[in-house]
């Protein structure tokens, strides 16, 4: 759900010029996934996924004036067993309710070569608490079908529920949840090569 420099590139200050044209990339929902992973009964992971989500990337002309931003619709939740799902949403574990969203709002990207991170916030119902992403960038590439233009990101990290005050399920289920996303932003019209 990032951006980081081109892995070919070796320069590491912020001057260097990005692999992404400049302007907002929009969200490609069709090939892009917010995953998740946590443990139960600390004896085996329950991976999920969450079905809604929005993004935003904005590119300037340098890493320094990367944006990025995400909303994903906790309501959204699936882990393979709809009356799971159902019984989560509930007032007595994520309340989707009162916490019908989570969001994400970058402040700074940082690295160098392959190795990069996505520094921001997140927000769940009332508490906001930053969280660091690790980020892959995938590449860019003309889509043949359209002529649009895709870039591709892996970004992962970790949260504590309690953190959030989501700490219901003590001894089933670990505090700690992994999140992987993958995720395809489409080029600003008029932009690229």
């Amino acid at each position: 759900m990032t951006y980081d420099e081109n892995p070919a590139t070796t320069a590491t200050t912020s001057a260097t010029a990005l692999p992404l044209a400049a302007g907002d990339w929009t969200l490609d929902p069709l090939h892009s996934a917010v995953n998740f992973t946590i443990r139960h009964l600390g004896i085996a992971k329950v991976r999920g996924r969450f079905a809604q989500v929005e993004a935003a990337l904005h590119v300037g002309e340098r890493v320094d004036d990367i944006k990025v931003s995400a909303t994903i619709a906790l309501g959204s939740i699936d882990t393979g067993n709809a009356d799971r799902d159902a019984h989560v949403r509930q007032a007595d574990l994520l309340d989707v309710e009162r916490r019908p969203t989570m969001t994400y709002v970058s402040h700074g990207v940082s690295g160098k070569d392959d190795d990069w991170s996505l520094e921001g916030e997140l927000t769940i119902g009332d508490v906001t608490r930053p969280v660091a992403l690790a980020v892959e960038f995938g590449g860019v590439v003309d889509v043949p079908l359209d002529g649009s233009r895709h870039a591709g990101f892996e970004a992962t990290g970790e949260i504590r529920r309690s953190d959030f005050g989501l700490d219901f399920g003590a001894g089933l289920l670990g505090d700690v949840v992994k999140i992987q996303l993958d995720m395809q932003f489409v080029e600003p019209q008029g932009q690229g090569g």
